[in-house]
């Protein structure tokens, strides 16, 4: 196993998955050859801010391997990962910091950046120079948040109404991530990090208009949340919530709609959804939800008309 400059062109020679090689060589971002950087697709916005929390796909490769010895790349959303935390890799700490949103970039590290020498058995031998390619699928800056709540409650008061909306914006974009990978009860945890962040009490008129915006994101994203973990009695707590804030939100009504008809209580169903309707005449999901309700109750005045036909028989059959 080479080390230095013999292990990076060995390294360096892989098949190139992500498009056509870059025209410039790598970047040393250490300063002294031990991490080095090859973009291979370039980002969007502004770097990774340090404490940032990332969603990343990678895969690590040996010298001369052409399979990974660790990969997440078959997780459809891999799970977040907290900078300063959950990254064991110098090198790639160091790495993932000069990255953008939607960049894929390859990493090599010497042994002292990665898994110095003694190495990783069996896995990874001593003293070895490694790979590691890199795709940010998104970050959210944490460093807010983690100050909040390292707060006291007394001092979290005194927090500014900017900061405290910048918090709760970040739970609920963790939420948002944990609910599109489907892990649903971790979201509604987010969610109501968030909303319990707003519970303050405004100073004028316009901090409360600020706040009920902040809430009325995060009252909807609860709503459709319960929906999804079979809950629709808080769905439709949530939902109304909601609508305290704004009336016409058909958002909110849609969703409280939704919860009356999971509880077969269709009268309430219906008028929710209809509200819905009158706002939004050609919302799609509206009019699909009145069909299954008109299908719903359908089906549930049938089943009322057998068990009242067999009601009867049964007591013609007891007089006869």
């Amino acid at each position: 196993m080479q080390g230095g400059g013999g292990a990076g062109a060995g390294l360096g020679a892989r098949l190139w998955r992500w498009g056509p090689p870059p025209a410039r060589g790598p970047q040393d971002l250490s300063g002294d050859g031990g991490v080095r950087k090859e973009e291979l697709r370039p980002g969007t916005g502004q770097p990774v801010p340090p404490a940032a929390t990332v969603a990343v796909k990678y895969s690590g490769y040996l010298e001369h391997a052409d399979e990974p010895f660790c990969t997440n790349c078959t997780t459809k959303l891999p799970r977040l990962m907290k900078l300063g935390e959950d990254i064991t890799l110098r090198g790639l700490e160091i790495g993932l910091l000069t990255m953008k949103k939607g960049e894929v970039a390859r990493f090599v590290f010497t042994p002292v950046y990665a898994y110095g020498q003694q190495g990783c058995p069996p896995l990874i031998p001593p003293n070895s120079t490694v790979l590691f390619e890199v795709e940010m699928l998104d970050f959210l800056d944490s460093a807010d948040s983690d100050a909040f709540f390292a707060l006291t409650a007394e001092q979290q008061d005194t927090f500014p109404l900017q900061k405290v909306l910048k918090v709760a914006d970040t739970e609920r974009e963790f939420g948002n991530y944990l609910y599109r990978k489907q892990c649903f009860e971790g979201a509604k945890e987010r969610y109501k990090r968030a909303y319990s962040i707003l519970g303050r009490s405004p100073s004028n008129e316009a901090e409360q208009c600020q706040i009920d915006a902040s809430k009325l994101l995060v009252l909807l994203n609860l709503s459709v949340t319960y929906l999804k973990l079979e809950h629709p009695d808080q769905a439709l707590m949530y939902g109304e919530k909601a609508l305290e804030i704004d009336h016409r939100n058909t958002k909110a009504l849609f969703r409280c709609g939704q919860a009356c008809l999971c509880m077969t209580e269709y009268k309430k169903a219906r008028d929710f959804l209809v509200r819905a309707q009158h706002i939004e005449p050609f919302n799609n999901d509206i009019n699909n939800e009145l069909k299954k309700l008109a299908s719903c109750y359908k089906d549930y005045v049938e089943k009322e008309k057998e068990m009242c036909c067999r009601m009867l028989a049964s007591l013609n059959s007891s007089h006869a």
